[in-house]
């Protein structure tokens, strides 16, 4: 067993170039991050070593994300012929979130309600340093490793790692704490009780 893993991960194509949120799949990863509290390390996958991501998730006591049941597997599953939701023990904070007050709450809006930190960037600039990466590199098989890590796939590697610090701070605060805190819809911050 691997202790608690926080993952996230981006993609390469939006919902609205693969035809909706029912080809998830068909979106790719450009990036994906881990955080293993057995290790005590953050990792970055390229697309090419998501076989390992995929095995810590597996053998993880815990995967914790926001909203990775049914977006991020959704994703990797293009990858594994696993069904992944029903191969680790999981802890959704959205989802959870959502059965409590009954609405999608996103990830920056209670981080930044909670710890006072939102997100550094959104799905979209993931998107576009994406496409600015392909331009760098090419789309060519067997394109130089030097050439790899672009400064755009650094940048969304960042990102990426940057929300699976924002998910970890915030179940730790939950846990630690017994609730987390986000706008009510009205404007006011609302406390939410949760039992992480």
């Amino acid at each position: 067993m691997s202790g608690t893993v926080y993952f996230d991960l981006e993609t390469k194509r939006s919902f609205n170039d693969v035809g909706g949120a029912a080809n998830l799949s068909k979106m790719e990863v450009s990036v994906g991050c881990s955080f293993c509290t057995e290790s005590g390390e953050y990792r970055v996958y390229p697309e090419d070593e998501l076989e390992d991501l995929v095995e810590l998730l597996r053998k993880a006591e815990l995967v914790v994300g926001y909203n990775h049941l049914h977006f991020d597997y959704g994703v990797l599953e293009g990858y594994t012929v696993l069904d992944l939701a029903s191969q680790t023990v999981n802890l959704d904070l959205m989802v959870n979130l959502k059965e409590i007050v009954g609405r999608r709450i996103g990830l920056g809006q209670v981080a930044a309600a909670t710890l006072g930190a939102g997100k550094t960037a959104v799905g979209v600039d993931a998107l576009k340093w994406w496409r600015e990466h392909m331009a760098a590199v090419g789309d060519t098989p067997g394109q130089d490793c030097g050439s790899r890590y672009s400064e755009p796939l650094m940048k969304i590697a960042e990102y990426c790692a940057y929300d699976v610090k924002v998910t970890k701070c915030l179940h730790e605060y939950g846990q630690e704490h017994g609730h987390v805190r986000a706008d009510d819809g009205s404007g006011s911050l609302q406390e939410i009780a949760v039992d992480w």
